[in-house]
């Protein structure tokens, strides 16, 4: 991950237009999706278009409709759909003690219980199940590893010393096939 962006934070994602007046709809990554104006404006990743949003309500659990003069048609709303927006880092209330941003996993080693090297934290991830994280560089094994980001996955997270710790068999190294099955059920 680049230094800028460590610097920015993603707080969401435009899905999409509602009504004709370039209202839109977004995925939120906030804690509250009521935040995702609160911070002031955001821009996109490449950081060509500034967005200042209202929050006109919520609509279903990470979803909210926004406003911003800066879209004004249904169009233009739709335009946007699957866009991410970002604000730096320095507009965010830092983390309470015991707490992160995900961003901050990214790039972190990853140890197992006992230490043992487990590749490394590539990308942080939510298909809407939870966060998951993605492991790259686990020894003994070929591309990468998703893993359930739960306290019971991983125990340990240790934004200083650089590392967290993921349970061995959360990771689920045991790629042989299943002894059980005749080789008509693999």
């Amino acid at each position: 991950m680049s230094e800028k962006d460590k610097t920015r934070i993603c707080l969401g994602a435009f899905a999409g237009a509602h009504g004709v007046r370039g209202e839109a709809k977004v995925k939120c990554f906030t804690e509250d999706p009521s935040n995702i104006a609160a911070y002031g404006p955001v821009e996109t990743e490449d950081g060509k278009h500034r967005f200042t949003l209202a929050v006109i309500r919520s609509l279903k659990a990470d979803f909210v409709l926004v406003r911003a003069p800066e879209i004004q048609s249904r169009e233009a709303a739709e335009a946007l759909k699957g866009v991410r927006f970002y604000v730096t880092r320095d507009k965010l209330p830092p983390p309470d003690e015991d707490e992160f941003y995900l961003n901050d996993l990214v790039g972190l080693d990853a140890v197992d219980e006992e230490g043992a090297p487990l590749g490394a934290v590539n990308a942080v991830y939510n298909f809407g199940a939870g966060d998951v994280i993605e492991l790259m560089g686990v020894p003994g094994l070929k591309g990468m590893r998703l893993v359930r980001f739960t306290r019971e996955n991983v125990p340990g997270v240790d934004l200083t010393g650089g590392k967290i710790t993921v349970l061995r068999a959360a990771v689920a190294i045991e790629d042989e096939p299943d002894p059980e099955l005749s080789e008509g059920d693999r």
